[in-house]
């Protein structure tokens, strides 16, 4: 049998203050690359949905503001604009490359998104942003890195340390719901995150292979 596949199109090469970035694409496939580690790709996006789909499931408010920690390919923003609900969305990238990339190579997936009039996309670090705002959320979705135990970028592991977590409750409205992606389980991190909110439940993204992707969630105090 003829194998079609197109071999990987280097879409854009940037180095940054934290490394190269590469975008690739390969038959309608993109992907993320940074330092040379795979970090993200366009081929799903069943765990970001359900991340923004189990935090707003949890959330009482009529009128919710999310913050989504990472916009990546867009996955988790473009499940966040169909909650009719929603108030406001703000998303909070790093990587000025990753939003110019949005409004270049992938605009086609989420450049409708973008002009809606509750979006506001943020290039900020997500604990510097957590630390200077006042502003506060009914929802946060964190998709930073690939969660406490497999990190690309050490520097984020201050993000799910406790200084991170009380830097997000503090942002949390009463009653708000934190939810978390990690590309796996960690027992240390699920044992810090009932020591500072209580109840934890856990969500697993159906997988026919290898280790689950997992969301955790948990509630601000009211």
């Amino acid at each position: 049998m003829n194998d079609f596949r197109q071999p990987p199109v280097t879409l854009d090469r940037v180095t940054t203050s934290r490394g190269e970035l590469v975008l690739r694409e390969t038959n309608g496939r993109y992907e993320v690359i940074s330092n040379g580690v795979f970090l993200m790709d366009t081929a799903d996006g069943r765990s970001e949905r359900l991340l923004v789909d189990a935090a707003m499931s949890r959330c009482t408010a009529s009128a919710p503001r999310l913050l989504i920690g990472g916009l990546g390919v867009g996955f988790s923003l473009l499940r966040a604009v169909e909650h009719a609900r929603l108030a406001a969305v703000d998303v909070v990238e790093i990587e000025a490359t990753v939003i110019d990339w949005h409004t270049r190579h992938l605009r086609h997936l989420t450049g409708a998104v973008q002009t809606d009039p509750r979006v506001r996309i943020i290039e900020a670090d997500i604990l510097a942003w957590l630390a200077d705002t006042d502003d506060r959320y009914d929802a946060i979705c964190l998709d930073t890195d690939n969660g406490p135990n497999w990190l690309v970028f050490e520097a984020n592991a201050e993000l799910y340390a406790q200084r991170g977590l009380d830097l997000v409750a503090r942002r949390l409205r009463p009653g708000g719901v934190l939810a978390i992606w990690s590309a796996s389980r960690d027992d240390a991190f699920e044992q810090r995150l009932r020591d500072r909110f209580g109840d934890l439940e856990l969500r697993e993204t159906p997988t026919d292979t290898g280790v689950p992707d997992v969301v955790y969630l948990v509630r601000a105090t009211p």
